[in-house]
């Protein structure tokens, strides 16, 4: 049985799903996986919006009867992938295929941790405590330890971090409940699983440990699918970062007051020198300017005041350090936080020193808290170090990879310059489905001003299309902005993101009909609102990354001294990517029609604004806001359907 027969119209899928149609698209990118994974080679997969490429990915995978991870971008896919797509592909095959599901230990319930907040934990307000008994009660009941079974526990919920465990805090075999463990529960699954199906921060994550002799989170694999693979790059310079955060200092000390009651009691000593080096991870932040951002390490550090506030930490850490090695003989408690303070001294100190080397160090403000991070400069030979050493073959699918259907920007950024790519276009008509809107006469973005003009255009529109839109910006800056215009100048509901959480803001928008949603990059990509309820997106600018982004700033210079083009090489590829991202909201069925607006003139007036339309679907476009009632009018007459068919567009 291969690929074709059953994706096809007559094939076992056909029965299974509900007004199933085959896809050409779909069936040439299974069958080039299909011989991919035969011929032992790696594939580029970029596939348009409604292309199937999941069915594409997973009956090859399936049929191959090898060991397969597949990764994903969200959690959300995962679920979507082991609870329906998997099992209906499985049962179309006719295959018995062992699956298991895999998410990252803060998404499974700690046992001990749990132990621990029931024997009292100061940082729980009474809504929290009433929950933990809630989680108590289903502890005995749950299977799998998924915390996304309890529906009442919102991923914000500040119970959380108070019942499951970290890579620092996890006991491992040491832990009294290791028997029982959830998270190595899944993982003994995930050993004996045909298919394993993971997100990238777990894959990502197992690459980093493996690199560090530090054990290894997934089971081997011959085959990894890595679906919504744009993320990669992002995804893999953060897990490739070394990072010593004001958060992970004090979950450390509040680990070390706790394991000093239980296993100590009698050396007072030890909590004044942790009272000491809390004092000075505060005094480190007060050090640094007020306010939120990145910036680079070299800067940051130019305040005197900087560098003696990091010297005073590391004082006060080795002095806790000294103390914590007289008590490790005490107990498991005490002896894992010793290991967790060297860790991060290590990395902390490294921040002392002028540094050099293939990476950039950078400070990241946050509220009242700080992280030091060190980033690699080239992620690609990490990457590729790391993969290789599993020896399996990677397909890389995503809707966007490619900028006007060349590969090389994503595929230098992982090293796969000698891999093979095939595109498959989206099988929608966007040339018909969508109406392109670009307005005249606004200033450029930079300006001062030119948020709110470009959102007094966006009001007509949001007139004409009744709401029903996505307002998408660049940065916070523009959307606090603009939130308050938009909201005292229209009648439709208006949600702002950070007003509640993503799903929610969601649900809301789905169940509205009308509403009009205000988001920056995480509503870029991963939302699905199909039908009439998404009629507009509008996109303030064109996403070129902050210049002031210290991360940027060293990878442009390290290609201004290899005298290549920063901007053509790197930074128009990577707007073109999160700009198709934000499109590719629009139109998420053949049914789907709307107005995308792009209120960005350089679009029109730069040089570089054609290689942005050429990488766009066809669509027709206008610059006259009359275009779009007509539009919106014809669509939903019928009559723009009728004239379609008539004239053959």
């Amino acid at each position: 049985m291969t690929p074709t027969d059953i994706l096809a119209a007559n094939g076992p899928l056909a029965g299974l799903v509900q007004a199933y149609a085959p896809r050409p698209q779909q069936i040439e990118m299974a069958e080039a996986i299909d011989a991919a994974l035969q011929n032992g080679e790696s594939l580029i997969c970029e596939a348009g919006t409604g292309t199937g490429k999941t069915f594409a990915y997973l009956v090859p995978a399936i049929l191959s009867g090898r060991k397969v991870i597949v990764s994903t971008g969200t959690r959300h896919l995962q679920d979507q992938l082991h609870g329906r797509d998997l099992p209906l592909v499985r049962d179309a095959i006719r295959r018995p295929v062992n699956v298991a599901l895999l998410k990252g230990r803060t998404n499974y319930l700690c046992l001990q941790r749990m132990h621990d907040a029931d024997n009292g934990s100061p940082d729980l307000d009474r809504k929290s405590l009433a929950l933990l008994a809630d989680v108590r009660l289903w502890s005995q009941q749950t299977d799998s330890g998924d915390l996304a079974e309890l529906a009442d526990m919102p991923e914000e919920s500040p119970l959380r971090p108070a019942v499951t465990s970290t890579t620092e805090n996890c006991l491992g075999q040491s832990c009294a409940h290791f028997d029982d463990c959830f998270v190595y529960r899944a993982r003994r699954r995930a050993q004996e699983a045909d298919i394993t199906i993971v997100n990238h921060h777990l894959y990502l994550a197992d690459l980093a440990l493996r690199e560090e002799g530090r054990g290894e989170l997934l089971p081997p694999a011959e085959i990894v699918i890595f679906d919504e693979a744009h993320q990669l790059p992002h995804l893999a310079s953060e897990f490739f970062s070394r990072t010593a955060s004001s958060h992970q200092w004090f979950d450390l000390l509040r680990d070390c007051r706790a394991a000093y009651v239980q296993e100590a009691g009698d050396v007072p000593a030890f909590l004044q020198g942790v009272d000491r080096v809390e004092k000075a991870v505060r005094d480190l932040r007060l050090a640094f300017a007020a306010g939120e951002g990145a910036v680079a390490w070299h800067e940051a550090k130019e305040k005197p005041e900087a560098g003696s506030a990091l010297r005073a930490l590391l004082d006060s850490a080795h002095d806790l350090h000294d103390m914590l090695e007289a008590l490790a003989e005490r107990g498991k408690l005490l002896a894992h936080c010793q290991r967790r303070l060297s860790d991060l001294l290590t990395i902390t100190a490294e921040f002392h020193e002028p540094s050099a080397g293939p990476h950039v160090q950078w400070l990241e403000l946050r509220g009242r808290g700080f992280a030091l991070h060190q980033t690699p400069l080239d992620i690609a030979q990490e990457f590729q170090s790391r993969l290789a050493d599993s020896g399996c073959q990677c397909i890389y699918t995503s809707a966007t990879l490619s900028v006007n259907g060349d590969f090389r920007h994503f595929a230098s950024q992982l090293g796969l310059g000698g891999v093979a790519a095939r595109r498959w276009p989206s099988p929608f008509d966007f040339q018909s489905q969508v109406l392109l809107y670009v307005p005249e006469e606004l200033p450029d973005p930079r300006q001062n001003g030119y948020t709110e003009l470009a959102m007094e255009r966006a009001l007509a529109v949001l007139e004409m299309t009744r709401g029903r839109a996505f307002v998408l910006f660049t940065s916070y800056r523009a959307l606090n902005i603009a939130a308050p215009l938009i909201r005292s100048r229209v009648a439709f509901p208006v949600l702002v993101q950070g007003d509640a959480p993503r799903t929610e803001l969601l649900e809301t928008f789905r169940g509205s009909g009308e509403a009009v949603l205000l988001g920056t990059a995480s509503f870029w990509e991963g939302v699905d609102v199909r039908g009439q309820a998404l009629s507009c997106v509008i996109i303030d600018k064109l996403p070129f990354a902050a210049p002031d982004d210290p991360v940027l700033q060293a990878r442009l210079r390290k290609m201004e001294e290899e005298h290549r083009n920063p901007f053509t090489e790197y930074q128009l590829p990577e707007a073109i990517i999160d700009l198709l991202q934000g499109i590719g909201r629009l139109i998420r069925d053949s049914d789907d029609y709307g107005v995308l607006m792009i209120c960005d003139p350089r679009l029109l007036s730069k040089p570089y604004g054609k290689t942005f339309l050429r990488s766009l679907p066809r669509m027709r476009l206008t610059r006259d806001p009359a275009d779009i009632g007509a539009f919106m009018q014809a669509h939903e007459s019928g009559k723009w359907k009728v004239e379609s068919e008539r004239t053959g567009e």
